[in-house]
């Protein structure tokens, strides 16, 4: 049986969610279509995560959001999104998966795992978090490596390598260390990166200069096997005793879903291309919201500057509507 909606959003992230309260506010019939859990992408966050934005910029709709600290952590987090959604009683599915995109004459078909819908206007809000930057080096497909990080228990007393310098490398790096793993850094850069949180970059640079971690810089992975690791450095190729290896090197958009649908890519970091004063990418009616506009760009967009894209599509879609 097929649903039939004026509004069509595809991610049940914050900003999808935010998309949601614009179609509420206005009395449009709407479905969110989430693959995971609420908020899946901040679900998925390292448990002990705080955010580098202050909990003001992490609102949507005016609605405040109260932490204990200005910087809110992940349950922090998780709890605002979720009251947001109750307390509205927003329209979300979720444990359903979007698999085709048809756009017809005057709207589109969603055809999802669970059955389909109908909408005159579709909202793409999937962020990036589920599809990682592979290393492509040979043994990345070995149990022990991972390209997530969740908590650092599991790996307290062993060798753990930790590739990239971001903020999610940094805080695993120091965690781990915490918890008693033995943590060596890999990193293609000269240095830590310059968008590591202002609070932590200290931290992780005075423990790499004190010996506490080890840190390969300008220097890269060439190898996994099952007991070490193979190290090019720009002095030697270095093998490393190794239990784990947490490749945190970034992640991805789904560019399969935009090119499937027929959203134009940007030839050289792959950056969808939309209208950016109204969102709608070069086809008509379908939107996009959110971190996914950044394409490989991935650290162009955040919660606290991407809120007022809900908006901007709202207020497009109904100018149409008069």
């Amino acid at each position: 049986m097929e649903n039939k909606k004026d509004i069509i959003i595809i991610g049940g992230g914050p900003i999808g969610i935010a998309c949601a309260l614009e179609c509420k506010k206005r009395g449009w019939s709407y479905i969110v279509i989430e693959k995971g859990a609420l908020t899946n992408s901040l679900f998925n966050y390292p448990k002990n995560m705080t955010f580098f934005s202050t909990s003001e910029k992490l609102e949507i709709d005016g609605i405040p959001f109260i932490s204990n600290k200005p910087k809110p952590n992940r349950d922090e987090a998780l709890e605002y999104y979720r009251r947001v959604v109750t307390s509205n009683k927003l329209d979300i599915n979720l444990y359903e998966t979007v698999t085709k995109i048809d756009k017809n004459e005057n709207d589109f078909t969603v055809l999802t795992t669970k059955g389909n819908y109908s909408g005159k206007h579709v909202i793409i809000s999937t962020g990036f978090y589920d599809i990682p930057k592979l290393l492509h080096v040979p043994g990345e497909d070995l149990p022990k490596v991972t390209h997530y990080y969740k908590e650092a228990h599991n790996y307290a007393l062993q060798n753990v390598v930790v590739v990239g310098a971001s903020n999610s490398a940094v805080d695993a790096a120091l965690e781990i260390y915490r918890k008693g793993g033995h943590v060596t850094m890999v990193v293609r850069g000269e240095s830590i990166g310059e968008r590591v949180k202002y609070w932590v970059r200290p931290d992780i640079v005075n423990r790499i200069e004190e010996g506490s971690i080890s840190a390969y810089f300008n220097s890269e992975i060439t190898a996994i096997k099952p007991e070490t690791v193979v190290i090019k450095t720009p002095e030697n190729t270095v093998n490393l005793p190794n239990d784990y290896v947490v490749a945190l090197t970034g992640y991805l958009p789904n560019f399969k879903m935009l090119e499937a649908n027929g959203i134009a890519l940007s030839k050289d970091k792959r950056i969808p291309i939309y209208n950016p004063e109204t969102m709608e990418t070069n086809v008509k009616g379908l939107y996009l919201a959110g971190v996914i506009c950044g394409g490989e760009e991935t650290h162009k967009w955040f919660i606290e500057n991407s809120r007022i894209h809900a908006k901007l599509i709202a207020e497009h879609i109904e100018k149409q509507l008069k």
